[in-house]
């Protein structure tokens, strides 16, 4: 009997093995971008320093030269 093309054998096996873990690699690469550091929208980056947040903030005019002053005191010792 004639198989029509349906079978591919080893090479068939391995072309679906090679699908099926690139699928696998794109979920958990997809969960771990929209789950990990850095992926709050609208939120300064992960790695911006608490200071550099600050001064930014100093520099758009968010908050004045006293609460600038006051919240480095506050992040400089610790509490």
């Amino acid at each position: 009997m004639m198989n029509w093309g349906y079978d591919m054998g080893w090479f068939g096996m391995g072309a679906g093995l090679l699908v099926l873990v690139v699928v696998i690699v794109l979920v958990v690469w997809l969960i771990v971008r929209l789950t990990g550091p850095g992926a709050r929208p609208g939120g300064p980056p992960a790695d911006e320093a608490a200071e550099d947040l600050l001064r930014r903030r100093f520099a758009a005019g968010e908050i004045d030269a006293e609460e600038y002053q006051r919240r480095l005191g506050v992040l400089r010792s610790g509490r």
